[in-house]
């Protein structure tokens, strides 16, 4: 008894000391990032006029709010040769980098953690100045998912790292078997225009984590912002004796992301299918590994046994989740036929009340969109389906929007009778459009669901957490989510990625990490010097006759399904390698 007493009272000593210990303020030290250029304080600027975007492609990037097409500079698009150099000058920092400690890469997490919790308010602000959304929208899709990332890494990123030992097997008992993680060395990425400040901070913390370089190409929807960002990162590098160009953010257009392929080890893309397919045509080129996170079509089905006035507005999110800003909410809704009309009466009253305007009031419920031109696409697979049948019950009024906006407002809007021959249910929208369409039977909705050249996500509602755990394993898809939706991505300790046209590879999660790696298995002598790697002497050259007969006992002894007949053979092996033996002393003693 005394035993474990004393057992319970270490225990409660060693919780409690560990709860201290994280009363104890950690030696973070601060970094101070010049924002004095990003930041809009209502004063006019010598540059400050509205942009009128022109189709023609140049040697720079110029860069506007699409909420107010108020001008915020340019950026160069780089040519391949200054590419080249750029990920020259990482590689070398790199090399060094690769030598660094776990301790000193979790300080270098540490320190943008803080500032980012410091500065939430300017992060926000420049990512909704930049691409259109608002400002909550940036702070649950930028803020909250890069402090869970990191949080994520410095808990659990050091064990995913480390060598990991593996069984050896019945041959090799005698081996230990691991596989070690080590950096490939220059990642490049390629990321899209819609979160980004997270779409950079995603694979540059991975990459710097598992000892690698990086290189990003900031979308040319985005790239005011990313070269703000990357000030956060470069400043964090230095402030914890990290080398200089360690991180890189390069500018530019197709031109500029073809030769970023061509010159690093790995490729990250996050963008569209058919950039996709371009990427990985010239990545075959070095043979380097590829993660693509490509378009979605995510289907949102809701059973008849929810609650409908709280599953609808769960939906009315999803949807403007994917307004042009966000990609991360579904674009095919499913409802049961028996609770069909009551939640699109709900869903159409909660779109109603949505307001759009300039995305840093906080009193609107969805901005501009970020890419001219997307809103004539969106009324187009609109045009569509109407033309096919389908009928608008519900759309948003785009009102209270100040003088100074431009019209790159799309309402949210609810359209129903829609079927899988309008291009609306198949094209990726990228839009606040809600098509919903009624089932009856669970297996209708899984064939639905599964009706897609995409398979990114899903989400599933049902009062029965069983059937909706059934439905979801029925989807093809990378990404589930039972009575919830979009929580995938703030997990990071599990993979995120599709299947089909959505990609392939995985960010976050160990599977994310140690894809930055190079993977390899190592095996050596488990008792050297006492033990070691000896050729039996039947198999030794020249090889003796009966070296078949003697492999052929070895394999049963070793692998035989029958313990007698493994017996059996292991006197076998035994007798040959002792005739043998005493053949070869009597072969000397001859001599």
């Amino acid at each position: 008894m005394a035993f474990w007493w004393a057992l319970i009272v270490i225990a409660f000593a060693f919780v409690i000391c560990k709860f201290l210990l994280m009363l104890i303020p950690s030696n973070v030290p601060s970094i101070d990032v010049d924002a004095s250029d990003v930041i809009d304080d209502g004063h006019p600027k010598e540059n400050s006029f509205i942009y009128i975007p022109s189709r023609r492609q140049t040697d720079k990037v110029q860069c506007y709010e699409p909420a107010t097409m108020k001008y915020l500079g340019y950026f160069p698009a780089l040519k391949p040769d200054e590419v080249k150099e750029r990920v020259a000058q990482v590689r070398k920092s790199q090399k060094v980098w690769a030598k660094s400690s776990f301790k000193q890469r979790r300080q270098l997490l540490r320190v943008l953690l803080k500032y980012i919790i410091e500065h939430q308010q300017l992060i926000c602000e420049i990512s909704s100045r930049d691409t259109g959304k608002t400002m909550v929208d940036a702070s649950l899709g930028e803020i909250m998912t890069t402090c869970e990332k990191i949080t994520w890494l410095l808990s659990e990123g050091e064990r995913w790292l480390k060598p990991e030992y593996r069984s050896s097997g019945r041959s090799m008992l005698h081996k230990t078997s691991k596989v070690e993680y080590h950096p490939l060395g220059v990642v490049g990425a390629i990321v899209s225009w819609n979160y980004p400040f997270h779409n950079l901070f995603n694979p540059v913390l991975a990459a710097v984590f598992s000892g690698n370089g990086i290189v990003v190409k900031v979308s040319e929807h985005a790239s005011w912002s990313g070269c703000f960002y990357v000030r956060i990162l470069q400043t964090a590098l230095a402030a914890v004796g990290a080398p200089e160009n360690l991180i890189e953010v390069i500018t530019g257009f197709a031109e500029t992301g073809e030769a970023l392929v061509s010159s690093v080890d790995k490729m990250i893309f996050v963008g569209s299918p058919g950039v996709g397919k371009m990427i990985m045509r010239k990545a075959a080129d070095t043979l380097i590994p590829v993660t693509l996170e490509l378009g979605g079509k995510d289907p949102f089905i809701v059973c008849e046994d929810v609650d409908v006035p709280q599953v609808a507005q769960v939906a009315v999110r999803a949807a403007l989740q994917s307004s042009g800003q966000n990609c991360a909410g579904a674009e095919r809704f499913y409802v049961h036929k028996d609770i069909y009309t009551p939640f699109v009466a709900a869903v159409v009253k909660i779109v109603k009340s949505v307001t759009a305007g300039p995305p840093q009031s906080g009193k609107y419920d969805m901005g501009a969109i970020c890419m001219q031109d997307h809103s004539e696409k969106l009324q187009g697979l609109i045009n569509d389906a109407l033309d096919k049948g389908a009928e608008i019950v519900g759309g948003g009024s785009v009102r209270d929007i100040s003088e100074g906006a431009v019209d790159q407002y799309f309402p949210p809007t609810v359209i129903v009778n829609v079927n899988h021959q309008m291009k609306l249910m198949q094209e990726e929208a990228f839009g606040p459009i809600m098509p919903i369409m009624k089932f009856e039977t669970d297996e209708e909705a899984i064939t639905l669901a599964n009706d897609s050249k995409y398979g990114l996500g899903c989400a599933v509602f049902s009062g029965s957490q069983k059937r909706a755990r059934m439905i979801a394993s029925r989807i093809n898809c990378g990404v589930a989510a039972v009575n919830d939706f979009a929580s995938n991505y703030m997990c990071q300790s599990l993979p995120f990625g599709g299947v089909k046209d959505s990609g392939f590879g995985r960010f976050a999660g160990s599977e994310g990490l140690r894809a930055c790696c190079l993977v390899k298995s190592v095996v050596e002598d488990r008792w050297w010097p006492l033990v070691k790697t000896k050729i039996p002497k039947p198999l030794q050259y020249p090889v003796a006759e009966n070296c078949f007969e003697f492999q052929e006992a070895l394999v049963e002894a070793l692998y035989g399904v029958n313990v007698w007949d493994r017996l059996r053979a292991l006197v076998n092996v035994l007798k040959m390698l002792t005739d043998h033996n005493s053949t070869g002393n009597n072969s000397k003693r001859r001599d």
